[in-house]
């Protein structure tokens, strides 16, 4: 399986078809891919641990920085956040990597920060940002240009501090690798920070980080760098962005695209093409497969990989959006957290071949 997924990131310009599964649940991301060639199917799991370049200390603690390290947050409260923001924290991952490497498949890794939207309790109890005199912490942001009304305004990032974060994105991609994950992906969607430099709608500055389209995108592309330098080239690297603000004004779909044609060309694997969540007011056309267009767009426009996500629940959905090329990988959540046995109910209903666990086989 890991073979076969070190294999994709150099076979852009083969026909070769791929396909894969993307489930969540709590913090984690699991993915089921299903290569076929010459008639030959594999199936396996490859699990994205999403993890947050939490860089504070201690999460009884509220100061603004520690041991020269910025403290971020993936959403999650600190106390529930799987981190990676040192080093005592590689071994712990270690067992996550192990375990799941030992049932065969592949463990990967989303490293994001959540800028404006960090300080926040957990999603199961509200996602409501944290006031600081409740415990909570000075957010960040490319500019203080708050998410919403009643939110923190951010704290507008030096360029001492840009410059401390890309270093904390390689380290984080450093500590990756000593704890066993083979895939990274880096979250620069849903009004997360790597996202909120990108939009104008949340960056206002006026210095190399800001205005022109250039200047926004400098933020990620130093990040990818970093990464790159600690993350061996024969490993696959994903970039996750938002494709659309939805909003006028805001970054859209003709900026990923010019996007990707540079991390394409920077060696970055493949595009996992979300929206949204950098507006409140947004009013985005929810619907079954509704992202698919951004995943076919840019692949087509691009020559890079892509993965598509977004209300796609049913095996044969998904499978029809591969064979029409629309994209090369599909990312599913929601729908594994309603049916965690979908791979085996997917693989019945495409007629494929799937190695039942065992002690489930006496149920086929």
């Amino acid at each position: 399986m890991y073979d076969l997924i070190m294999k994709v990131t150099n076979e852009i310009k083969s026909e070769m078809k791929v396909s894969t599964i993307n489930e969540t649940f709590d913090a984690s991301k699991m993915i089921c891919d299903r290569r076929s060639k010459q008639n030959v199917t594999v199936l396996g799991v490859a699990i994205f641990v999403v993890s947050s370049l939490e860089l504070a200390s201690e999460v009884k603690s509220v100061n603004y920085v520690t041991n020269n390290d910025q403290r971020v947050s993936y959403l999650y409260f600190l106390s529930k956040a799987l981190k990676i923001w040192k080093d005592e924290q590689i071994e712990g991952l270690k067992r996550v990597t192990g375990f799941i490497q030992a049932q065969g498949s592949v463990a990967g890794i989303q490293l994001a920060h959540a800028g404006r939207k960090a300080s926040c309790t957990e999603p199961w109890n509200g996602g409501q940002q944290i006031p600081i005199e409740k415990g909570g912490w000075q957010v960040l942001g490319p500019s203080t240009i708050p998410f919403k009304a009643g939110t923190q305004i951010p704290k507008s990032i030096s360029k001492e501090e840009i410059k401390r974060i890309t270093t904390d994105f390689g380290k984080a991609a450093k500590r990756s690798l000593e704890a066993g994950f083979q895939i990274i992906e880096l979250h620069a969607a849903h009004g997360y920070l790597l996202h909120e430099f990108l939009s104008p709608i949340s960056n206002s500055r006026t210095d190399e980080y800001g205005g022109s389209f250039e200047n926004r995108i400098r933020l990620l592309l130093e990040v990818v760098n970093q990464v790159q330098a600690e993350w061996p080239a024969d490993r696959p690297l994903f970039v996750r962005i938002s494709a659309s603000d939805w909003v006028a004004g805001g970054w859209n779909v003709e900026e990923s695209v010019a996007l990707s044609k540079i991390l394409l060309k920077m060696g970055v694997d493949l595009i996992d093409c979300s929206s949204g969540g950098n507006v409140e007011h947004a009013k985005i056309p929810v619907a079954p497969g509704y992202q698919v267009p951004f995943a076919k767009q840019i692949k087509h426009e691009t020559g890079i990989l892509t993965g598509t996500v977004g209300l796609i629940t049913d095996a044969e959905q998904a499978e029809k959006i591969l064979q029409n090329e629309e994209a090369d990988l599909i990312f599913m959540a929601r729908e594994f957290l309603r049916d965690p046995y979908f791979p085996l109910h997917a693989s019945t209903k495409l007629s494929e071949a799937f190695a039942w666990p065992v002690q489930y086989q006496r149920a086929k």
